[in-house]
């Protein structure tokens, strides 16, 4: 993109530097993460165009993993960011984190390790501040057939009720579960809250005929499995 487009309004650059048309001729990969972001935040402000703007946002941040989970603090000074664009940027961050989760379970995705669910969970739940439990049901093949919620918790913990998730599976005629949940802290070593919880959860899953596959812990691009460490007994 030529300096010389640099502060003017974007319509009046050569078509071909223009983000949104580009995107529209050449495909989505071909742009640049400020030309993507531009086409989210449409508008700049008088002397500074959507891409001037955009190039300020990514300068801050470096990537756009580190722009979610941000709160309205960390966007602060950016002239002519106002609530609007932000939440369009967080929007579109959050359809991007959903995508694999979709993804993994249109296919039916099949589970053969703990390596399998965190290629696709893990960049949703790495960044998150507070500690979310997610529940993994699988069919007979060990195939995928839902993701869900389970609980939301603090910063510090998450407390998952037991009796709802084995109801919950029961209803979409889970054969098996793999539950999976984040530290904040970036530390993935068990607490003894997750272990009772682990060792309860499997007891009631074999009462209830609903295998309990693992529990998996994920941190910052790390990951503790209970499966792995031979605990899920």
């Amino acid at each position: 993109m030529s300096g010389g487009s640099k502060g003017k309004n974007i319509k009046s650059w050569p078509e071909d530097d223009r983000p949104r048309e580009k995107l529209l001729k050449k495909g989505p990969k071909a742009l640049s993460n400020s030309e993507l972001l531009a086409i989210l935040l449409r508008t700049g402000t008088r002397g500074s165009s959507a891409i001037d703007l955009a190039r300020s946002v990514m300068k801050r941040f470096g990537t756009f993993r580190n722009m979610a989970h941000t709160d309205t603090r960390d966007w602060k000074g950016f002239k002519g960011l106002g609530s609007a664009k932000i939440a369009h940027i967080q929007a579109a961050l959050e359809i991007g984190r959903r995508y694999r989760e979709d993804e993994a379970t249109s296919v039916k995705q099949k589970i053969s390790s703990s390596k399998d669910v965190i290629k696709f969970i893990m960049p949703q739940m790495r960044d998150l501040k507070t500690e979310v439990f997610k529940v993994v049901c699988l069919d007979s093949n060990n195939r995928i057939i839902d993701i869900s919620d389970a609980a939301f918790g603090t910063v510090n913990h998450a407390v998952p009720i037991i009796r709802e998730i084995i109801h919950s599976a029961l209803q979409k005629f889970a054969a098996s579960i793999i539950c999976v949940h984040n530290h904040p802290s970036a530390n993935i070593t068990p607490s003894p809250q997750d272990r009772k919880f682990t060792k309860e959860l499997y007891d009631a899953g074999k009462l209830m005929e609903i295998k309990i596959l693992d529990h998996i812990i994920i941190g910052d691009n790390e990951f503790y499995s209970f499966a792995d460490e031979g605990l899920m007994v």
